[in-house]
């Protein structure tokens, strides 16, 4: 890819489920590649290889949106306006300026100005969401309800915005009105019956695309799901490459979370 000719990944599907990949590219434009600390610094926070771990949706011919541009350049989960999704605790913004740990992501004075944010947003971000809602649009037409599923991964200690060890599955549905509740709890019973650790609507409540784009009263259901990294792979010291994809770690996360999405194709099949 040369300069900012970074193209959106969409596979588009007829299954009436659109899963949503915000976070897991680790392409950093040219123009700003000399701005970072490090290039290991920009990636510290990437979703890893959480693609990867979903890549069986493609068998339930599901939409799947993706970008490959890294979310230290803009983070497509943020309210556009840069208002924070938790007022009173600790986040990263829309252009962040500093890891989740709290570390500068940014040679001084390197960081981006209003004006730099503005150009990111209209290159980057707003055709993310576009796409997203083109894509649900799309499905509504054919389906009386469908499933926005948007998938993350975090490290499972990160003190500066949660205390202690996160559970391994964290679901997100915005307190309750981005999905159907009935539609959650059987999430929910999924998770509590695989032996990893679950919480619904704890630290992570659901970034700006599920509190955006779900709507259940017209049949959107939105759900996050963040997966503690250590569910599927082992995690690494900050400012380190991260180690490859290992299948054999990972299958058991992903025999759970191909069960949860098709949980969610057989929900909004039923016609609730």
């Amino acid at each position: 890819m040369a300069g900012d000719a970074f193209a959106l990944e969409i596979r588009r599907g007829t299954a009436p489920l659109v899963v949503s990949l915000p976070h897991t590219g680790t392409e950093i434009p040219g123009d700003l590649v000399g701005r970072y600390v490090s290039r290991e610094r920009a990636l510290d926070d990437t979703d890893w290889h959480i693609h990867r771990l979903y890549d069986f949706v493609v068998d339930s011919d599901a939409t799947v949106i993706r970008t490959p541009v890294s979310r230290s350049a803009i983070d497509v989960n943020r309210d556009p306006s840069g208002a924070s999704l938790y007022p009173g605790q600790a986040t990263t913004g829309l252009c962040p300026a500093t890891t989740f740990d709290g570390r500068p992501l940014y040679l001084e004075g390197m960081a981006p100005d209003a004006a730099a944010t503005k150009r990111r947003r209209e290159i980057y971000y707003d055709p993310y969401h576009a796409a997203l809602a083109d894509e649900i649009e799309r499905l509504r037409s054919t389906h009386p309800s469908i499933v926005v599923y948007d998938c993350h991964s975090i490290r499972s200690e990160v003190p500066r915005l949660f205390a202690g060890t996160l559970p391994n599955f964290n679901i997100g549905t915005y307190a309750g009105a981005s999905c159907d509740p009935r539609l959650t709890e059987r999430i929910e019973r999924r998770c509590d019956a695989s032996g990893f650790s679950r919480v619904t609507d704890g630290r992570f409540k659901g970034g700006y695309i599920t509190r955006r784009y779900g709507a259940p009263q017209r049949g959107v259901h939105a759900v996050q799901m963040e997966t503690a990294i250590r569910t599927y792979m082992d995690e690494v010291a900050p400012d380190t490459v991260p180690p490859a994809f290992d299948p054999r770690r990972a299958a058991a996360a992903r025999a759970v979370l191909a069960d949860i999405i098709a949980i969610c194709l057989d929900y909004v099949s039923e016609g609730t």
